[in-house]
């Protein structure tokens, strides 16, 4: 007699099923490299004709990290600076652009593609194919000269000026600013979140919303009562996904390479890595602990 699964069995089922592809992954390719890379941030690595050797050093490795190097700590600290001010503009310029998107209009499919677009050309494949000379994205030189000088023209301080003469705070006038001056990144990297927040706000049921206006809800109202609360679990994913994103392609990452593949310093490397990974491991489980606490959930 076969035994019935309940409803929240399967549901688990379900889910190990969807994460089983990353965890054989995780098991067969990147546990193994996980181990030795903190055996390396324990010890000295000395490269030999036959291969390597290991020098036990301690915690010296992360004392020269923290109290030796010039920059790490440096590089670190506006790593996570960038950070907490780029997170919030790519989240709210997610969910603002994938409520524009979700609205019923002619050419939505192409501006959705649009969107998504910088996505694909910032891929491994493209940026591979472009740093070979198979294609080429930029253009020439003279295009690109043309470009930065049409966009030197735009003043930044007359926008200073306006927003001050009318009453803002200077941290929020150099936080606009700066969310201004980086529009082309913040557009780069919100790509995947667009297409999430998408999902969430497809999945939300039409029926919600005509009950809202038959009971004299405006548009705003019908946004904060339904739309925010139901794509709440996916704005968690999103800032855990942007955190993680963010640190893809930084100069800490940067730094950590180059000392591990520039100056041979691997186990220097090593524990750069991990105190890196410490670092936004507990940025990310307090930010989920705080952010679940207001997450509504329909189940």
């Amino acid at each position: 007699m076969r035994m019935k699964l309940t409803l929240t069995r399967k549901r688990s089922l379900l889910g190990l099923l969807f994460i089983s592809p990353w965890l054989l992954g995780f098991l067969f390719l990147f546990l193994k490299p996980l181990v030795e890379s903190i055996r390396f941030s324990f010890n000295h690595l000395i490269i030999e004709p036959g291969g390597y050797k290991l020098e036990f050093a301690g915690w010296a490795n992360f004392k020269d990290a923290l109290f030796v190097d010039a920059s790490f700590n440096r590089i670190l600290t506006e790593s996570i600076t960038g950070m907490g001010i780029d997170v919030p503009l790519i989240l709210f310029f997610s969910l603002f652009s994938a409520v524009l998107l979700n609205q019923k209009f002619h050419g939505r499919a192409l501006a959705r593609a649009i969107f998504f677009l910088p996505v694909i050309l910032a891929s491994g494949a493209i940026s591979a194919a472009e740093a070979s000379g198979l294609i080429n994205l930029v253009g020439n030189a003279t295009v690109a000269e043309e470009m930065g000088q049409a966009a030197s023209q735009f003043n930044i301080m007359s926008l200073v000026k306006i927003l001050v003469e009318i009453g803002f705070p200077l941290s929020i006038t150099d936080y606009l600013v700066g969310a201004i001056m980086q529009i082309y990144d913040i557009i780069s990297n919100s790509g995947v979140q667009i297409l999430i927040f998408l999902a969430a706000l497809q999945s939300v049921p039409s029926s919600m919303y005509e009950v809202a206006k038959m009971e004299g809800a405006t548009a705003y109202e019908s946004f904060w009562k339904i739309t925010f609360p139901m794509v709440s679990p996916l704005i968690m994913t999103n800032i855990i996904y942007t955190i993680i994103d963010s640190f893809s392609d930084s100069q800490i990452t940067q730094t950590i390479y180059e000392t591990a593949f520039k100056t041979q310093n691997f186990g220097l490397s090593a524990a750069m890595s991990w105190i890196y990974t410490l670092i936004i491991s507990a940025i990310l489980i307090a930010i989920g602990y705080a952010v679940s606490k207001r997450v509504f959930y329909q189940n």
